[in-house]
Formats: C-alpha cells, structure tokens, sequence
C-alpha cells in the first residue's frame, strides 16, 4: 500500500465514523477534539493515522467499516503503518 492509498482510505474511514453517531461521539471523547477541530484537522496526515488507528482498537467499528468497504481487516491497519510518524506504532 502506497501513501495516496492509505489516505484515500483515512478519508473514507472519517467519511465512515462522521456519519456512525456513536463512533463519532466516542472519536471525539477519546479525542478531545471539537467538531470543527476535527474537520480542520482531517486533511492531515498525522489525523488521518490517529483515526485509522482508533478503528483498529474498535473491532466493532474495525469490522463494520471493513464490510462497507469490501476490505479485508488488516487494511486499516497496513494503512495506519504507511501514514503513521517512525517511532509511534
């Protein structure tokens, strides 16, 4: 997985947990983050990592997303290695 793919699926999993209420509500809680910090934040590489890694610790969320996707469950994961900073994983 190259870099454009892995932030083509940051942006579909935000796309996934924006419109899920309560994967948004927890998101925002584990987070801290306001609504209009989070839509600031999204283009960003190291936001992007955070929210795939915050689906990977949810496998409710990991595995509904993976469904609406047509993803395997790992892919998050290899996607969050590819835009993650060295030494953070």
């Amino acid at each position: 997985m190259n870099r454009d793919m892995a932030e083509i699926l940051a942006l579909q999993a935000l796309t996934f947990v924006v419109g899920d209420e309560k994967a948004r509500n927890t998101f925002l809680t584990q987070t801290g983050l306001s609504g209009a910090e989070m839509r600031a934040a999204a283009a960003t590489v190291e936001f992007q990592a955070g929210l795939l890694d915050f689906l990977t610790r949810h496998e409710d969320l990991l595995m509904a997303f993976c469904e609406s996707e047509g993803i395997a469950p790992d892919v998050p994961a290899r996607a969050h290695h590819v835009l993650a900073p060295p030494g953070t994983e």
